[in-house]
């Protein structure tokens, strides 16, 4: 294991969305924040977009917002997703992790969006594959195993003592509430904190591998066909190395 921690001072960059629904082929982000945290402050920008599409009213429900207040209120998706994607590939191409609990999805749909709408994706701007990422749910999986019950992010919040206010389903406060998760994990695991970046970003490309593979396995002994994605952010095939 490589020692570099000098990642650990920041810039974090924490992002979410909030979307139409769950399928990143079909779906259409709704909103969006991006938190910075560095040792001395925490910004957060946030994004109201029409999607151009009915919002379903489950995903209303959820985050609170409807097609009428996005029509109303919300920027035209080029203009808000091309901000958004500048702001995340210059944190890119300057080395800071993007955090986002569930990395996955929420890259996977962003580069979507983008597709759809004429503009360069995350990893064309970046010249390489999406990286680097971490993600808190990925890292609690593999670090915490055995822990029984769910690992959406308010349990996450109750495991590492974060105080939950409440506003969780709003993109800005969902990602305060990852970064802050992420600190403690760092705290209670220092072996993840003694990796690289280029490492850490390996390791849990292995560890969803592991994962995905016995919780595949796991519904096949049910009799569900439902089957998880093996690749961890669906572009890259992580080495075959050993997990602590």
């Amino acid at each position: 294991m490589v020692a570099n921690q000098a990642w650990l001072n920041g810039p974090f960059v924490g992002f979410d969305t909030e979307t139409t629904g769950v399928s990143t082929d079909n779906d259409r982000i709704v909103t969006a924040a991006i938190v910075v945290r560095t040792p001395e402050e925490t910004t957060i920008q946030t994004w109201l977009i029409d999607p151009g599409i009915p919002i379903p009213v489950e995903a209303s429900n959820i985050h609170g917002i409807t097609t009428e207040h996005a029509q109303e209120h919300g920027q035209q998706p080029v203009e808000a997703l091309e901000e958004i994607a500048e702001l995340i590939s210059g944190y890119l191409r300057g080395g800071a992790p993007l955090v986002a609990f569930n990395a996955t999805f929420d890259v996977t749909i962003l580069n979507a969006e983008l597709t759809r709408h004429g503009l360069p994706t995350l990893d064309e701007r970046i010249g390489r594959p999406t990286s680097p990422v971490i993600d808190p749910l990925v890292l609690d999986r593999a670090l915490d195993r055995y822990r029984r019950g769910k690992r959406k992010l308010v349990d996450l919040c109750s495991v590492y003592g974060i105080q939950e206010t409440g506003t969780l389903h709003t993109a800005d406060a969902d990602v305060v509430a990852t970064l802050d998760v992420l600190a403690r994990m760092l705290q209670k695991y220092p072996d993840v904190a003694r990796m690289g970046l280029p490492e850490l970003h390996t390791y849990q490309a292995t560890a969803h591998k592991r994962w995905a593979h016995n919780f595949n396995a796991f519904l096949a002994r049910q009799g569900n066909t439902d089957r998880v994605e093996t690749t961890w952010l669906a572009h890259e095939e992580p080495a075959n190395e050993t997990l602590f």
